[in-house]
């Protein structure tokens, strides 16, 4: 039961620190997309952007892969007790894990935003 807890509590903060940043960053990625690809287009481009972004932040938020040890330990071992210092070390994991998950990914929109503005710029300029 604990360990039920410890994962929804988990998720709600991946989903809830990947949905602020998302929120913020809902704006200045709709600009780019119209500049880029016209108003017509942007607004399911920027469902799609939005969508992964808050697939990317919750995915790397919450690792499941360490919290496995609480119900996969080997025969003979016993199970660790989640005390409150691994419940703050989780929560602060998910918090740092999710903003760099989507600090990345956000990294690699904006260079390759970039790089299609710079493209579309020259096409402007040529025509």
């Amino acid at each position: 039961m604990e360990f039920l807890m410890l994962l929804i509590v988990l998720l709600l903060i991946a989903i809830a620190v990947a949905g602020t940043v998302v929120y913020y960053f809902r704006k200045p990625i709709d600009k780019i997309f119209g500049r880029i690809i016209g108003e017509d287009l942007s607004s399911a481009w920027r469902k799609f952007i939005l969508f992964a972004l808050l697939v990317v932040g919750v995915s790397s938020g919450v690792n499941v892969w360490r919290l496995e040890k609480y119900i996969a330990a080997p025969e003979g071992e016993v199970v660790k007790v989640l005390t409150p210092e691994l419940w703050g070390l989780h929560i602060y994991s998910t918090i740092m894990g999710t903003l760099g998950g989507l600090a990345w990914a956000l990294f690699l929109f904006f260079v390759v935003a970039l790089i299609a503005f710079v493209i579309v710029r020259k096409k402007e300029g040529s025509a």
